[in-house]
């Protein structure tokens, strides 16, 4: 490790460290602009500028510049000082003064840096620079005229979504900017640029001259629009969520969002469900609470009840419906709501075991009934991570647009038993081989099929390095549905089961995907917090919370427990699910063994005691033998992106980005 002094501070940086970094390792705070931590180095801001020893007599780009053994860093020399407040007056020669109403401002790094280390005034006085505003689509709104050319915005597009979107025209003080041929930026993940933005060139269109940073409440949450667990803040003014934001977690979702669980926030107001109702005369009409749980107070379903649970809810839900059933005398819990019926009585088996960061060292990977794009879309920038360092990359499936290559092989499970001779060699020959199984490959065979292929391949070993490689995962895609298998929300049969026993009472918990024509006889209980499919079959609707108006725990598709905050309170007379339920028990005269949030979660670690530890549950590593043949053709469960739940349904933003993004429809822009 080379030994390089900081400020007079001698201090030893691992090999291959920029002199930026030794910096910040020293404590010292470098400005910068266009260098970011997970993109490639560009250089072209020079904000970053240090004097360093042994070298010429001038500042020098620290990110693009290597520590070496011996090296002197200055990082407060008045050449240091002087070169900054130079090249920020520079940066500003063309920038507007929009400060008052910019939605960058007060969380603008321009602003922040040009206060620390600008200078107090300007020498310049020509006119300055204009820029025209490109279209980057719904969700990005542009001022160009800001925009200080870092390059962020397209080294994100290439680098981390693999969609060469954007780019820059022309050269030197007439560089632009712009989408290609100015058309919307269609990939998952393209409104990250508005983060990586360090003006106020690319800002959020939806939430555009809706607030200021310090009028927000800022609560820390998980996104629930996927099974991958995304760590979010929520940003919230008086009882109105106003925005979602990454939060940073190296582990699960490093610092990007899908832009629908970033956008889909404004649904969490519309169609709601804010009152109880009744079905009378074939008709939903409102009523009271009393009036709804005394109409459930003749009921009297005894052990003929059923729970089945939707693909956002929290395990504090699903455990205090299931100790509800349980003080019925019912075992009929279910949360995989399309009529999934694979066994899981291995949780091991059921599991992304490799882990996010783990897939992006796998050097072989074969993906079974997975459109990861979609699916997941942070899993497909580890995938595009693990490419870039070698692996080799094979699909089946129908095929569709990777961002990181790859070769399709077919598009039935049949498949799986037979693979080619030179995807079998490379599995064979790597060293850390991966399978992955999305939900369309879980089906007919697909899961022992897949386990098969583990035993085959060997993908449970020791590596060389003493470490255990365990690479056999599975992809879900709700984020209740690993907490649903820990609590037991799995039939043998799946949802038929719950069909075939006839239950007098359905309590659907969220659930919006069920097929409800097949409960006819059964009395269904809708507790959620959307009036959605499930809402339009319900006989007794019970308004709920949503993932924002509750705490709650969640467990992603690799097994990671998290705890979720609070940051709103829910619209109407709308209550936290787990209220209701306890009220409901007291309502069929059972008893439950908890009547505060606190008792609830104290129960449900007792009976789970994985769910009570944040971080990965242990599941083992052992996998079952698996065994069988597959066959069928695959489709993909998501057909459209931006509606996959009821939140996403309801949002305007999504509605807009389906219609213009998928479906190709044209919308004007109100000056046309």
């Amino acid at each position: 490790m080379p030994k390089v002094k900081v400020d007079g501070v001698e201090i030893d940086v691992p090999a291959g460290a920029t002199v930026l970094q030794a910096a910040e390792l020293a404590g010292k705070e470098i400005p910068r602009f266009c260098y970011h931590e997970r993109l490639s180095i560009a250089g072209n801001c020079r904000m970053c500028l240090v004097e360093v020893k042994p070298g010429p007599p001038k500042p020098q780009a620290s990110c693009a510049l290597p520590a070496t053994e011996g090296q002197e860093i200055r990082t407060d020399s008045e050449m240091v000082k002087k070169a900054r407040e130079g090249v920020m007056e520079f940066l500003l020669i063309n920038h507007p003064l929009d400060c008052p109403i910019c939605d960058q401002g007060g969380e603008c790094d321009l602003q922040d840096q040009s206060v620390a280390y600008g200078r107090g005034g300007s020498r310049y006085h020509e006119n300055k620079r204009a820029v025209t505003d490109k279209y980057m689509g719904p969700l990005i709104k542009t001022t160009m005229t800001r925009c200080i050319h870092c390059t962020r915005c397209v080294r994100f597009s290439e680098e981390v979504a693999g969609v060469d979107e954007i780019g820059a025209l022309y050269r030197g003080e007439s560089m632009q900017i712009t989408t290609y041929l100015e058309h919307a930026a269609r990939h998952e993940m393209s409104a990250n640029v508005i983060d990586l933005c360090p003006v106020g060139a690319l800002t959020s269109r939806p939430y555009a001259f809706e607030a200021r940073p310090w009028e927000l409440k800022k609560t820390l949450g998980i996104d629930v629009s996927d099974a991958t667990g995304a760590n979010i803040r929520i940003d919230a003014r008086g009882r109105e969520v106003l925005r979602v934001l990454p939060r940073n977690n190296d582990d699960v979702n490093e610092e990007w969002l899908s832009d629908k669980a970033r956008f889909q926030v404004d649904g969490l107001m519309k169609r709601r469900l804010d009152k109880p109702f009744l079905r009378r005369d074939g008709k939903l009409v409102p009523a009271t609470w009393n009036e709804a749980f005394a109409a459930l107070s003749t009921l009297n379903p005894g052990a003929s009840i059923a729970a089945v649970a939707g693909d956002m809810v929290d395990c504090e839900t699903m455990f205090a419906a299931k100790a509800l059933l349980g003080a019925l005398g019912s075992t009929l819990l279910e949360g995989r709501q399309t009529g999934m019926d694979y066994d899981t009585s291995s949780l091991a088996a059921v599991n992304f075991n490799s882990t996010f960061n783990g897939i992006e060292t796998a050097d072989a990977i074969l993906i079974v009934g997975s459109m990861v794009r979609w699916e997941a879309p942070s899993v497909n920038v580890r995938l595009r991570k693990a490419v870039k360092r070698g692996a080799r990359v094979f699909l089946i499936g129908p095929e569709w647009e990777t961002t990181f290559g790859g070769e399709f092989l077919g598009e039935d499970l049949s498949v799986m038993g037979n693979l080619p001779q030179h995807v079998v060699e490379v599995l064979s020959g790597a060293k850390r081989p991966a399978i992955i199984l999305g939900g369309a490959a879980l089906g007919r065979g697909g899961l022992q099929a897949g386990l098969s292929l583990a035993g085959q391949f060997n993908l449970v070993r020791t590596l060389e390095d003493g470490t255990a490689w365990n690479g056999f995962n599975v992809l879900h895609l709700a984020a209740s549905r690993m907490g649903g298998l820990m609590l037991g929300y799995a039939q043998q049969g799946g949802v038929a089961d719950l069909i075939a026993a006839k239950p007098k009472v359905l309590l659907s918990l969220g659930a919006d995907e069920v097929d409800y024509t097949r409960f006819a006889e059964s009395m269904i209980v809708y507790i959620g917090h959307h009036g959605d499919k499930g809402a339009h079959a319900a006989d007794v609707i019970l308004p709920a919370s949503a993932f924002t108006e509750k705490a709650g725990t969640y467990v992603n598709t690799e097994g990671r427990v998290q705890l979720s905050d609070k940051a709103v309170f829910a619209p109407g007379d709308a209550r936290e699910d787990w209220t209701i339920l306890r009220a409901l028990a007291d309502a069929f005269g059972v008893t439950v063994g908890f009547d505060s949030f606190e008792q609830l979660r104290a129960a449900m670690v007792a009976a789970v005691p994985a769910l009570g530890v944040e971080g990965l549950a242990d599941y083992g590593s052992a996998l079952p033998s698996g065994g069988g043949s597959a066959s069928g053709a695959i489709a993909y469960p998501i057909k459209d992106f931006y509606m996959t739940n009821p939140i996403a349904r309801a949002s305007a933003t999504m509605q807009r980005c389906s219609a213009e993004l998928l479906h190709g429809e044209d919308f004007a822009e109100a000056a046309e």
